[in-house]
């Protein structure tokens, strides 16, 4: 199994940090990239998602934050899924640069990811703009974290 993620630095240049083959960068991952670092993700913006995208977003709710035991999306980690012609890019952050399960983290969602029927292969991007802070964890579980 190949394991790979991109990471997006602060001037958007991509940092290759993939086991295996290279892995590949798209327009969609760099507007992906922006979109992330511009005011809202797509759950914030309601834009219209594939079913797949949708399915994927789902999929990844099953893949938590082991430090903190809540899930990527509840989390507010997850800033965007694209399809693209049988493929998905998931653009997220994690809780802090050294996050030491960020690795654990970016293949469980690969994962989760590639096990939606129709996908073929997905490319997690990380980028660290806009930086996570605590406000984008989903409202109700921020309530009941008491937040």
């Amino acid at each position: 199994m190949r394991v790979g993620w991109k990471i997006m630095e602060r001037d958007r240049t991509d940092v290759d940090a993939t086991e295996g083959p290279e892995a590949r960068t798209t327009d969609a991952s760099r507007e992906a990239a922006t979109n992330a670092s511009g005011a809202a993700s797509d759950r914030e913006a309601g834009s219209e998602k594939s079913p797949v995208e949708q399915q994927v977003r789902e999929a990844l709710k099953s893949v938590t934050d082991p430090e903190l035991g809540i899930n990527i999306v509840d989390l507010g980690l997850v800033y965007d899924v694209h399809e693209i012609e049988g493929d998905v890019e998931v653009t997220m952050t994690l809780t802090s640069p050294g996050c030491p399960a960020g690795g654990q983290i970016m293949g469980d969602a690969k994962n989760a990811a590639e096990g939606i029927d129709g996908v073929g292969e997905a490319t997690v991007t990380l980028v660290w703009k806009p930086f996570w802070t605590p406000e984008k964890i989903d409202p109700k579980v921020r309530a009941a974290l008491g937040f």
